[in-house]
């Protein structure tokens, strides 16, 4: 069997490429433009492109609207 070894550093370059870039934003801003205006998108990058939707606690909590956006999409919501 072949040894296989972890490259970090490509992974990381992956994981930051504009394409992932691209596809990450994409999702969150769809997540955001299911809920409507009161939603924000943060978009950044850590060690890997990334982007935050938030809302305001009342409408998440009267309405559950950011999980039920992101489960529209296959996502799951965690608080941070």
């Amino acid at each position: 069997m072949a040894d296989f070894r972890l490259n970090f550093k490509g992974g990381a370059e992956v994981l930051r490429s504009e394409w992932i870039t691209a596809q990450v934003n994409a999702v969150a801003h769809s997540v955001a433009d299911d809920i409507g205006d009161e939603a924000d998108v943060d978009e950044y990058t850590t060690d890997r492109s990334a982007a935050s939707v938030s809302v305001p606690a009342a409408l998440q909590a009267t309405d559950g609207a950011l999980t039920r956006a992101a489960a529209k999409l296959g996502l799951e919501v965690k608080p941070q």
